[in-house]
């Protein structure tokens, strides 16, 4: 299947990474344990990884990277 979008931030709550992907109307969060500190790279090759495991199909260009800095 293909995912629309997948996006990536910072859950302070719970200090981990989330990946939401969305389908049509669905979103899926997944979380992922990488230290807040991860690079952009390592967090979207995560992403693709998380994809793949839930057996969606995405464009590298389709994940957003929200930097936890930033927020």
């Amino acid at each position: 299947m293909r995912a629309d979008h997948a996006e990536m931030s910072w859950d302070s709550e719970k200090s981990k990474w989330v990946i939401r992907i969305s389908v049509g109307e669905e979103v899926i969060r997944r979380y992922c344990s990488l230290p807040q500190s991860a690079s952009e790279t390592e967090l979207r090759s995560a992403a693709q990884a998380t994809l793949r495991d839930e057996g969606y199909e995405l464009e590298g260009e389709a994940i957003t990277v929200e930097n936890p800095k930033a927020a």
